[in-house]
């Protein structure tokens, strides 16, 4: 067993007594990697034991006996283990509910001394109402905040307006005028915008980007939209355009047929790094319904790759203007559905195979070289480690077999709350242990030393260890069947790696390799999620599409991928 074991007071005699201890016929090795994190940098040390294993299996099939039904503490009912799986949409929301943290006590909202008008005011009853406000802000740009915040009508924000026109012979503060056009934006009020921003030419040879962004975005509506281009090219003299700017220009052009300037603005956003807004792209979809135009659907086609090759989920009224699409273009005969893929990567709507998760050969060494280079040898301000010690580490993993899997010992040993610590890296470790699996724990020095319970300076050391470059080098170097056991999700390590096709191949490396363990309740049998078998991205056959999609009311979170599909297929 790997014994990176608390509270048991007899563990060290097993070192003492016999290094390699000898517990049947039939064995796999484990591994388990110690180093001092109490300030000083003691020479680690490795350990090897051989365990008894009954059976002869393979990874793979650890992921396939971890279904299975289990009772809930405190319920009658039996539940399938088949959760959401850790990768999937939604699943982290599910977690956070099934262990709620401490409750937040509810903020008592700020009241306003005063009320926000519902009607136009006349000059003697905005005098009354700032003679009523006690706030420090100056009242005219306190209620014109206000005003903005609630989408107050524009009725009664112009009253405002010419309040305190009257009050500074006929001048406005640039502030107040800006949040007037944000109202007059707000409720389409194009009349209203082309007024504001008459003024704002006359007055102010150069605006700041809020300014430009809300007189785009309400010129763009009018018959005066081409003029929201030239605002766009001025905006272009101080700054880059953001996306929001970009899309609000390419859905006007859209909107007004003017199909070549959607699609150079549209080239132009690209060209600056940026990734569009999704809506932007739904807008190109819905226009092209009903199009023959051979150009302007592969220039369609080019967005799905485009969402390919970026990670990128369209949302579910997406994916409905994608399928319009496909089954409108005259000519072709598209047939869609919304469906989901069997655990076996097979889609339920066609039977055809998606695309596997794991890495190709050359992929694969691509990644770890690079992992290599730009997290463990130069992540330095992600790991709490010296290169002397990872040399040690590295040159002990290469002298070892290959290994099956790789354990955070502290990550899971902290990953079950209510379990005793000890307890639940035992029974992980045995669970494993019995399948001829050969482990490598990562554990600390002080997880050895004799005590009946964890000190309180020791937990917080459990908590702060980072032994993330280690467990990453020691998989990477086993190979690519190797999978990694951490609740850790890695994103400072990514983030490590210069470009975005690297941290791509990352996420789906960390896919099909990272275990999670779904039940580690003390007493009951542990479970294992299934490691998906297909990658999901958007792909292709030429006859056929296959595009994962966000649903409307699933939060997912950045790591989390969707686990509904559209699949289209052209009937031939």
């Amino acid at each position: 067993m790997t014994f990176c074991l608390f509270g048991i007071q007899s563990f060290p005699k097993l070192w003492k007594s016999n290094p390699y201890l000898q517990l049947g016929s039939r064995h796999s090795y484990i591994s388990l990697f110690l180093a001092d994190r109490c300030g000083i940098r003691n020479q680690p040390r490795w350990f090897s034991l051989k365990t008894v294993s009954s059976q002869d299996t393979k990874t793979t099939n650890l992921v396939a006996k971890a279904r299975y039904l289990r009772k809930y503490k405190g319920s009658d009912n039996e539940v399938a283990s088949d959760s959401p799986h850790f990768f999937s949409a939604g699943a982290a929301k599910k977690r956070s509910q099934t262990n709620p943290q401490s409750k937040d006590h509810d903020l008592s909202p700020v009241r306003n001394t005063i009320q926000l008008p519902t009607q136009p005011l006349n000059s003697l009853e905005w005098d009354r109402l700032k003679a009523d406000y006690k706030g420090k802000t100056r009242f005219e740009s306190w209620i014109s905040s206000q005003m903005a915040h609630y989408h107050s009508p524009v009725d009664v924000a112009k009253s405002l307006l010419a309040w305190v026109a009257a009050k500074n012979n006929g001048i406005v503060d640039y502030d107040l005028l800006v949040r007037y056009l944000h109202l007059c934006v707000v409720h389409k009020q194009t009349s209203e915008v082309i007024d504001v921003y008459e003024i704002m030419k006359a007055r102010y040879k150069i605006l700041d980007s809020g300014g430009y962004t809300l007189l785009i975005r309400g010129l763009i509506q009018s018959d005066r939209w081409r003029e929201a281009f030239l605002l766009l090219e001025d905006l272009k003299k101080v700054m880059t355009p953001s996306k929001k700017n970009y899309d609000d220009c390419i859905q006007g052009a859209l909107l007004h047929q003017d199909v070549n300037t959607a699609w150079n603005l549209y080239q132009e956003l690209l060209g600056h790094d940026i990734i569009p807004m999704l809506e932007t792209l739904k807008a190109f979809f819905d226009f092209g319904k009903d199009i023959k135009d051979d150009n302007y659907s592969n220039k369609l086609l080019d967005i799905l790759l485009y969402l390919r090759n970026n990670h990128l989920y369209p949302g579910e009224s997406f994916a409905h203007s994608i399928k319009t699409w496909f089954e409108s273009v005259p000519g072709e005969q598209w047939k869609g559905q919304f469906t989901t893929i069997q655990k076996s990567g097979q889609c339920s709507g066609c039977g055809q195979n998606i695309e596997s998760i794991q890495l190709s050969p050359e992929d694969y060494e691509f990644l770890k070289g690079r992992i290599m280079r730009d997290v463990i040898d130069g992540g330095d301000q992600y790991k709490k480690t010296t290169p002397q010690e990872l040399n040690r580490f590295e040159n002990f993993v290469k002298s070892c077999p290959p290994f099956d899997i790789v354990i955070d010992g502290l990550n899971v040993a902290k990953m079950f709350p209510k379990a005793r610590e000890s307890q639940l890296l035992l029974n992980v470790v045995s669970q494993l242990a019995k399948q001829n699996l050969r482990l490598l724990v990562l554990g600390r020095k002080h997880m050895l030393r004799k005590s009946s319970q964890w000190r309180k300076d020791e937990m917080e050391e459990v908590q702060n260890s980072k032994d993330d470059p280690f467990l990453l080098y020691a998989t990477l170097h086993s190979g690519n069947h190797c999978k990694f056991i951490t609740k850790d999700l890695m994103r400072d390590h990514k983030a490590c790696l210069p470009d975005a096709k690297t941290q791509r191949l990352f996420f789906k490396w960390q896919q099909g390799h990272q275990l999670a363990i779904i039940n580690g309740f003390p007493g009951s049998k542990l479970t294992f999620q299934r490691i998906l078998s297909y990658d999901t991205v958007v792909q292709t056959t030429g006859d056929s599409w296959h595009i994962p999609y966000d649903e409307d009311l699933v939060e997912r979170y950045s790591y989390e991928v969707p686990t509904k599909w559209l699949c289209l297929h052209r009937k031939t």
